[in-house]
């Protein structure tokens, strides 16, 4: 009985750390044409709110091993909660330094808490890792729906950098719940991979998961503004990012109920890139119109794309080790190719005054995303390196 009461608390911990993950980012898209206005932000600045935090979330999965290291787990994810909470605050500061300083902040608080969070979850839960992970990903997506629906509502009673800030509360509730529940663990280890070794066989896995990324970075950016541009109003246009992220949920736990049925991942990879086109496309063609079929086909590609990515580069593994460092090699090296996408928005934005152009890139991309997932075959027994790319 102790012990269920201490899985409790401890999933309960987990999963209020999870909460915090992405408002800090996903508050900014249906804000952003005010916060432009009121701090004098040029659009390719403005697109550093996005992309800064996903750099720092790439350079912290790489370095996942000095983290642990140095920090540890329990006090690594308690750093990181208290990082986005003063991320959150900083930006009551007037002008372009509260903005840019929150988001380094933020995402140096989200980079240790996403980096360390996955080890407490192996260490503490067992043969019950699976639903453990599955509740810790529902919450970061819960977190990111909550975010963009409130936060337009939220700056319409307080102004708008008071509706950024107030997104330091969840984090500071969740300080002493998670300190209090990670007492006591047993200090884990955690041996770095051979980087050489795992670059070469994982090159084209963090390839596919950057470019896949990046569409949900690019969404996350830039579609409100790309609606409000087009006359909609802030709390319209965050419900509408709202349900995308509500679509990705349900995406993820399609993927997690039905992909142990397809050995072979491709058809699942290619559904779900066709989906993401399909997309991209009504939303560069009738984005007034059939706003919601486009938020339909963007939310379930992305959503299913994401845990797709990492279920193939684990299929690719001879090891739990292995599995390891295969899938943080490929979330960083991924998350620094998807920092990439909301700043060059950004720019696209600045120079030619539509974001049209950055929904037409992406679904090059996603061409380039067709051709990456025929090659991952499933792998023979014994030759999973040959099989990778």
């Amino acid at each position: 009985m102790s012990r269920t009461l201490s899985l409790a608390a401890c999933l309960l911990a987990v999963v209020l750390a999870g909460v915090n993950l992405r408002p800090a980012l996903a508050s900014i898209g249906p804000l952003l044409d005010a916060l432009q206005a009121h701090a004098h932000l040029s659009d390719s600045l403005a697109s550093l709110l996005t992309s800064l935090p996903v750099l720092l979330m790439g350079l912290g999965a790489l370095g996942a091993s000095r983290l642990l290291r140095h920090f540890g787990v329990l006090r690594g994810v308690a750093f990181g909660l208290l990082l986005i909470a003063c991320a959150c605050v900083l930006r009551l500061l007037p002008g372009p330094f509260g903005l840019l300083g929150g988001a380094v902040l933020a995402g140096l608080g989200i980079a240790a808490c996403q980096a360390l969070l996955p080890v407490f979850i192996r260490q503490r839960f067992g043969a019950r890792v699976g639903g453990a992970m599955g509740a810790y990903s529902t919450a970061i997506m819960g977190g990111a729906v909550l975010a963009s629906v409130a936060s337009p509502w939220l700056a319409q009673a307080w102004g708008e950098l008071p509706a950024l800030a107030f997104w330091a509360l969840p984090a500071l509730f969740a300080l002493p719940v998670w300190s209090r529940a990670a007492q006591g663990g047993v200090p884990v280890s955690y041996a770095a991979p051979a980087f050489a070794g795992i670059a070469r066989r994982a090159a084209w896995l963090a390839l596919f998961f950057g470019l896949g990324t990046g569409a949900y970075v690019l969404v996350l950016a830039w579609l409100p503004p790309y609606y409000t541009a087009l006359g909609w109003t802030p709390a319209q246009a965050g419900a509408l990012l709202g349900g995308l992220t509500l679509t990705e949920v349900v995406a993820g736990l399609m993927v997690s109920a039905f992909i142990d049925r397809l050995p072979d991942r491709r058809p699942a990879l290619l559904l779900a890139i066709t989906l993401l086109l399909g997309g991209l496309i009504v939303l560069v063609m009738w984005p007034q119109q059939l706003a919601l079929v486009a938020m339909v086909g963007l939310g379930l590609g992305i959503g299913a794309l994401f845990p797709l990515s990492l279920i193939v580069a684990m299929d690719r593994a001879r090891s739990p080790a292995e599995a390891g460092a295969l899938v943080g090699f490929v979330q960083g090296v991924g998350y620094l190719i998807a920092a990439l996408f909301p700043l060059l928005a950004g720019l696209a934005r600045q120079s030619m005054a539509s974001l049209a152009p950055a929904w037409i890139g992406m679904a090059l991309v996603c061409l380039v995303l067709l051709a990456l997932a025929s090659r991952f075959a499933p792998p023979r027994p014994f030759a999973g390196q040959a099989q990778v790319g």
